[in-house]
C-alpha cells in the first residue's frame, strides 16, 4: 500500500520549553489562518468550528516531557476526516540525547469503510515551522527553502550525504549551462520541491561547487539541470551504491514541471511513512481523548450533549482501528511481495553461483588443454571481458533501443521515463541485461540458433555472451491474473497489426527487473521471432495489478 499521509520528524538545539512555546503559536497562527477560534485552547477537547475539534494532552516526568496537539477536520458527511498530529518531545537523556523533536502528521480517514484515501499535501504550517524551530536532522539544517552548496561548501555537504545519523533523504539540484542559480532556483527549483519541505534536506548545487562535488562522489554525480535524491547511507566508494539514488533528468523537468515535483515527492514520502520513529517519540502514549469535566448539578440539556461527544470519541476510535488495520494488511501485503522477491534472489544468486562454478571448471580445462599444447603464456594471460555500457537513466535506454535491433518498443515511453525518479535499486542494469538478452536470443532465432522459448534460452550454453538469470524470467502469469479480466486487460498490451490484427496481443512473459516495494518493475514481451524475427516490449514500468495488490 503506497502511503498517502504527510509525516515530517525534526530535532532542534532548542530546550523542549522553548520549542513548546514555538509549536504552539505556530499552530494558532495556522487554526487562525484557517479561520477556527483558537483562544481558550486547553487539555482535553476543545470545539475550534462547528466541524472542527482540538485535543491536547501533555505529561511531564524522569523520563522526559510531550505535549501533543491533534487537530480533526470534517468538513461534511462524506468527506471523510482530515486529522493533523503535532507533536514535541524532549530527548531521551540517559540515552544520551539532549535533543527535542517535533513530529507533525496529516492523515485522511475516509466517512465509510472502502472509500479512497486522499493525498495529503504539505500543510502550510510546515514552513515556518522548520524556520522558527531551526529544525536540524543529523548534521543538516531542514530549511525552508533550498539551499545552494557554493564551492567552499562542498566538503560539509559530502559530510552531511555520508551522516550515518542522517534519516531523511538530501535532494539536490543542479543548474544547467549558462542559466543563472538564482533564476534557475527561483523558477524551476522551489516549484519542483513543492511537495518536500518537512520531508528532504533540499540544496541547489552552484555551477562552480559542481566539479569538485562530482569529482568527490565519482560514482554519485548530478549535472546538466538534473536533481538527485540521496538516500540515507550513501557510500561515495562503492560503485553498485549509485542504483540506490534516483536521478530525475532535465527532460522530465521539462516536460511537465508539475508532473515532475509528484513523482520527486514519491520516494521521500515512502521514506517518511516508512521510517522508525527516533525511540523518544516512539516512547510517548497512545493518546486517549476525554471531553472536558461537566461540573455537577448540570442540566439534561449538557448531560445530553456530553453523551453526543463520547459517542462521537467512540467513532473515531472506530474509524481509527479501521485506518491501523487497513495500514496493517497493507504492510503483510508488502512483507508478502518482501519474502517472494527474497526467495526471487536465493534462486538468482543459486544459478549465478552454479554458472560461476561451470566457468571456473571450463577456464581450467581450457588452461590445461593451452598448456598441453605448449601454448604457456596463452594459458596464463587473463581473459579480458568485454565492458557493458550501461544506460545512465530509462529515459537514455529509450534513446539506445535502436542498438537492438531484435527488440521493438510498444510501450508508453512516459510510464518508462518515470522510473528514473523511483528507481531504488539495480533495476536500469537489470533491465539493459534483460534487453541486450532478449535482443541476442532474437537475433539468434531468426538465424536459427535458437530453439525453445527465452526460459530456455536463458539456461542453454549460447546465452552465455548475454546471460540473463533464468530466475528472474517468468513466461506465463498465474491462472488467476489470467481469468480475471480486469488483470488481463492491464496485460494486452500493443504490438503492429502486421503481429495481431486488432494490435494487442496478451503479454504474459515478463521479466523481474526489480522488487522490494511497491514499483517492482517488469519488462513485458511478446516473442515474434518464428515470423518477424522480434521481441516486441509492450510495458517496462511498474508492476501490473495482480492478486496481492
Amino acid at each position: 500500500m503506497e502511503p498517502r499521509g504527510y509525516r515530517m520528524v525534526v530535532s532542534t538545539e532548542l530546550n523542549y520549553v522553548k520549542a513548546c512555546g514555538i509549536a504552539e503559536r505556530q499552530l494558532h497562527d495556522w487554526i487562525r489562518d484557517k479561520g477556527y477560534d483558537p483562544s481558550g485552547l486547553d487539555e482535553g477537547r476543545t470545539e475550534i468550528a462547528p466541524h472542527a475539534t482540538l485535543d491536547r494532552d501533555s505529561e511531564g516526568g524522569r523520563k522526559g516531557a510531550y505535549s501533543r496537539w491533534r487537530m480533526r477536520e470534517t468538513p461534511s458527511a462524506t468527506s471523510g476526516t482530515w486529522q493533523s498530529t503535532l507533536i514535541v518531545r524532549s530527548g531521551l537523556e540517559e540515552q544520551g540525547d539532549r535533543r527535542t523533536w517535533v513530529q507533525l502528521d496529516i492523515e485522511h480517514q475516509p466517512a465509510r469503510e472502502g472509500d479512497f484515501l486522499k493525498r495529503a499535501n504539505t500543510p502550510n504550517i510546515v514552513r515556518p515551522l522548520l524556520d522558527a524551530l531551526e529544525a536540524r536532522d543529523g548534521r543538516a539544517d531542514v530549511a525552508a527553502a533550498p539551499v545552494f552548496i557554493e564551492a567552499e561548501d562542498v566538503d560539509d555537504a559530502i559530510e552531511e550525504l555520508c551522516d550515518t545519523n542522517r534519516r531523511m533523504p538530501v535532494v539536490i539540484a543542479t543548474v544547467p549551462y549558462g542559466k543563472d542559480p538564482d533564476d534557475w532556483s527561483r523558477t524551476v527549483v522551489e516549484p519542483l520541491f513543492r511537495y518536500l519541505h518537512g520531508l528532504a534536506v533540499l540544496y541547489v548545487l552552484t555551477p562552480e561547487a559542481q566539479a569538485d562535488f562530482n569529482t568527490a562522489l565519482e560514482y554519485h554525480p548530478v549535472f546538466g539541470g538534473g536533481v538527485r535524491t540521496y538516500l540515507p547511507g550513501v557510500d561515495p566508494a562503492w560503485k553498485p551504491d549509485a542504483q540506490r539514488h534516483p536521478i530525475m533528468s532535465r527532460r522530465t523537468i521539462d516536460a511537465d514541471l508539475r508532473r515532475a515535483a509528484s513523482i520527486l515527492a514519491a520516494l521521500p514520502q515512502r521514506l517518511s511513512s516508512r521510517q522508525p520513529l527516533p525511540a523518544a517519540l516512539l516512547s510517548i502514549p497512545r493518546q486517549r481523548t476525554r471531553p472536558r469535566l461537566t461540573p455537577a448539578g448540570a442540566d439534561v440539556v449538557q448531560l445530553r450533549s456530553d453523551n453526543a461527544a463520547l459517542t462521537a470519541l467512540l467513532d473515531e476510535a472506530e474509524r481509527a482501528e479501521a485506518s491501523r488495520v487497513d495500514e496493517i494488511n497493507g504492510l503483510y501485503a508488502e512483507l508478502a511481495k518482501a519474502d517472494q522477491a527474497s526467495n526471487e534472489l536465493r534462486g538468482e544468486n543459486e544459478e549465478l553461483y552454479e554458472k560461476v562454478q561451470e566457468s571456473q571448471r571450463l577456464n581450467r580445462y581450457l588452461r590445461e588443454q593451452l598448456q598441453e599444447a605448449g601454448q604457456f603464456a596463452e594459458a596464463h594471460t587473463p581473459a579480458v571481458a568485454a565492458d557493458i555500457i550501461y544506460p545512465q537513466s530509462f529515459s537514455q535506454l529509450l534513446d539506445r533501443l535502436h542498438e537492438l535491433p531484435g527488440i521493438s518498443f510498444t510501450g508508453n515511453p512516459k510510464t518508462t521515463r518515470a522510473l528514473d525518479s523511483q528507481s531504488v535499486d539495480n533495476w536500469l542494469y537489470v533491465a539493459w541485461d534483460g534487453l541486450l538478452a532478449l535482443d541476442h536470443f532474437a537475433r539468434s532465432s531468426a538465424d536459427g540458433a535458437a530453439s525453445g522459448d527465452f526460459l530456455s534460452w536463458c539456461k542453454s550454453d549460447p546465452s552465455s555472451a548475454f546471460p540473463f538469470p533464468a530466475a528472474k524470467v517468468a513466461m506465463r502469469e498465474s491462472d488467476t491474473v489470467a481469468r480475471k479480466a480486469k488483470l488481463r486487460a492491464e496485460r494486452m498490451l500493443p504490438v503492429p497489426k502486421a503481429v495481431a490484427a486488432d494490435g494487442r496481443v496478451f503479454m504474459q512473459a515478463h521479466l523481474k527487473v526489480g522488487g522490494g516495494n511497491t514499483i517492482a518493475p517488469r519488462l513485458h514481451f511478446y516473442d515474434d521471432c518464428s515470423r518477424s524475427g522480434k521481441v516486441y516490449v509492450g510495458h517496462l514500468g511498474p508492476h501490473l495489478r495482480n492478486t496481492l495488490t
